[in-house]
C-alpha cells in the first residue's frame, strides 16, 4: 500500500516523474502559480520571470550560461595576455638594467672611431698619456699600398663595435721613422697597453685572403686576445640566462 502511494507521488497522470524533493516542490508550486493565476493578473515581465524561475534549465538560461562562459573565456584570455605583457615588460626592464649596469662597469673613456695621428710627437703622446687600462691599436699605413685601405675600413667598423679600445692610424711618412716603415712592411698594426708594446704585426694583410673584411680582422685580433667582449655578447649571455630561468 505504501509502495503504491509512493509510486503515485513519484509519477503524474502521464506516467512521467515529477519533482519530489524540496526544490522540486518549490518549482512545482511556481508552475502551478503561473498556470492557475488569471493571465491578466500579472504583467508580461513578471510572467516571464516566473516562467524562468519555474524552468531553471530553459533555453534562455542555457543561452545566458553560454554567454557567461564566453565572457569568462574572454576574461581568461585577457588575463593570460596581460600576464604575458607583464612578463615582456619585466624582461625589457631587466635588459635595460643590464645595459645600465654594464655601462657603469665599463671603466674608462669610450671612443668609437679611428683617430688620425698627424705626427710622431702626437703618436708618442697618445701612447704615453693614455690610461693604463686602455688598449691602443695603431695602424701604420700609406696611401696606395695594397691592403691599407681595406684595413682602415675594417678598423672603422671595429672602433664602433669596441668603443673601449682606442683605434688610431698614422701614415708611415708622418711617424718620423719612415725608413723603418717601408712599403714592404705595410700595413702594420702595433698594439699598446700601459705604454708598452704588447703585439706588432708587420705586413698584416698577408694574414688574410686577397679580399678581407671586418670579420676577418676581428677574428685575427681575437686569436691573440687583443679585443674585449662586445657589449652585445654580454647582453646575449644575460638573455640566455633569463631564458634558462
Amino acid at each position: 500500500m505504501e509502495g503504491a502511494k509512493r509510486q503515485s507521488l513519484e509519477e503524474d497522470s502521464e506516467g512521467q516523474a515529477t519533482h519530489t524533493g524540496p526544490k522540486g516542490v518549490i518549482s512545482d508550486w511556481r508552475k502551478f502559480k503561473l498556470e492557475s493565476e488569471d493571465n491578466n493578473s500579472f504583467p508580461p515581465s513578471k510572467k516571464e520571470i516566473l516562467r524562468q524561475m519555474s524552468s531553471p534549465q530553459s533555453g534562455d538560461d542555457k543561452d545566458s550560461k553560454e554567454r557567461f562562459s564566453r565572457k569568462m573565456s574572454v576574461q581568461e584570455y585577457e588575463l593570460i595576455h596581460r600576464e604575458k605583457e607583464d612578463e615582456n615588460c619585466l624582461r625589457k626592464y631587466r635588459r635595460q638594467c643590464m645595459q645600465d649596469m654594464h655601462q657603469k662597469l665599463s671603466f674608462g673613456p669610450r671612443y668609437g672611431f679611428v683617430y688620425e695621428l698627424e705626427s710622431g710627437e702626437q703618436f708618442l703622446e697618445t701612447i704615453e698619456k693614455e690610461k693604463k687600462i686602455i688598449t691602443i691599436i695603431v695602424h701604420i699605413y700609406e696611401d696606395g699600398i695594397k691592403g691599407c685601405d681595406a684595413l682602415n675600413s675594417s678598423l672603422i667598423c671595429l672602433a664602433a663595435e669596441y668603443p673601449t679600445v682606442k683605434f688610431c692610424k698614422i701614415k708611415a711618412s708622418n711617424t718620423g721613422a719612415g725608413d723603418r716603415f717601408s712599403s714592404d712592411v705595410l700595413p702594420t698594426l702595433l698594439v699598446y697597453k700601459g705604454g708598452e708594446l704588447i703585439s706588432n704585426f708587420i705586413s698584416v694583410a698577408e694574414q688574410f685572403a686577397e679580399e678581407f673584411f671586418t670579420g676577418d680582422v676581428e677574428s685575427f685580433l681575437n686569436e691573440y686576445g687583443l679585443l674585449p667582449e662586445t657589449e652585445m655578447h654580454v647582453l646575449d649571455q644575460s638573455n640566455m640566462e633569463e631564458d634558462m630561468e
